[in-house]
């Protein structure tokens, strides 16, 4: 397991809105979570948290080749508001009530979804293109299977979640808000899936893709808010689903990371975003992306059963 440095300075201790903080953290709350926050329907900030300015060290000398850091001086962030979960399923569905709104995978008639084999496969076979999967059915349209309102809303493209996120007058997170909220203030190595021996998020323990001892109690995707939030009060930054940010996936970092002015979505020019945090599918054997300065490209229209997103606020 890959444990890099990171390094938070400039921030007073955080303590979260108690107004806005959900009431989440283990499986007993996260299983009876309806999937909407209080008021969401009339506030703009309902389900969200307040994070206050600060600097950060973007990335790690320690992880994989694309997370190094493409400076040594401290980045300063931006007090923003940034969702306490991952959208949920009964979120995006209030999203697709009042728009009416065609996801991706809708129009492109399926999408990529997980088959856990019984053996080890070669690379990538563990992938099939289900046909009418889609965030209603994300196992396809012959699976007797349901999601809950409660888990996030997967089989999300860029596009997607772009428009989710504009409806409400939010954006989606720059890749250094989305490190920032979710290293949190600690001053420790990069936060990762366990925490003194316990389990503290939505990630896969055994042998991947085949072996999935369920040591953190789930299968495969988790409701939101079934693990502890870290001290910013913001849950599942690490594990469950990888999530959407509106950063253009370029290798190595470089200045664009941070500033939503400095590019423009282009479809024609940009095919491939970053996505951040892991998911449920990261294991220590295969992938290890399960930690705050991992990054990992996506296309843009690709729509799969591992991916969400949350949006942002910015003052």
């Amino acid at each position: 397991m890959l444990l890099p440095l990171l390094f938070i300075s400039g921030c007073q201790k955080h303590t979260p809105d108690k107004h806005m903080t959900l009431n989440l953290g283990d499986t007993s709350k996260c299983l009876n979570y309806s999937g909407m926050p209080p008021n969401w329907s009339n506030d703009k900030t309902a389900g969200m948290v307040q994070l206050p300015a600060g600097q950060i060290q973007l990335g790690t000398t320690e992880g994989y080749a694309d997370e190094k850091p493409f400076k040594q001086e401290l980045t300063s962030v931006k007090s923003f508001w940034i969702d306490a979960t991952e959208v949920t399923n009964a979120q995006f569905a209030e999203f697709v009530q009042q728009t009416g709104y065609i996801t991706d995978a809708e129009k492109q008639g399926g999408a990529a979804v997980f088959i856990q084999p019984t053996a080890p496969v070669a690379e990538m076979q563990w992938w099939a293109f289900k046909p009418d999967a889609n965030w209603k059915q994300p196992w396809g349209a012959n699976s007797n299977k349901h999601p809950l309102p409660s888990e996030p809303v997967r089989l999300i493209t860029w596009n997607d979640a772009y428009a989710y996120a504009h409806w409400l007058g939010h954006d989606l997170p720059t890749e250094l808000e989305w490190e920032y909220a979710a290293k949190g203030f600690q001053q420790q190595s990069d936060i990762g899936p366990t925490h003194q021996g316990h389990t503290t998020a939505n990630y896969w323990q055994g042998e991947f893709p085949y072996q999935n001892t369920q040591q953190d109690g789930f299968n495969e995707v988790a409701p939101v808010g079934c693990f502890k939030a870290n001290p910013f009060g913001l849950y599942d930054m690490i594990g469950n689903v990888w999530e959407w940010t509106q950063t253009p996936y370029t290798g190595v970092r470089d200045h664009h990371m941070g500033d939503p002015a400095t590019y423009r979505h282009d479809p024609n020019s940009i095919l491939q975003y970053t996505i951040k945090g892991g998911s449920y599918l990261c294991a220590s054997n295969y992938c290890a992306r399960y930690r705050a300065a991992a990054r990992h490209p996506q296309e843009l229209d690709l729509a799969t059963s591992h991916v969400g997103f949350r949006t942002v606020k910015r003052n």
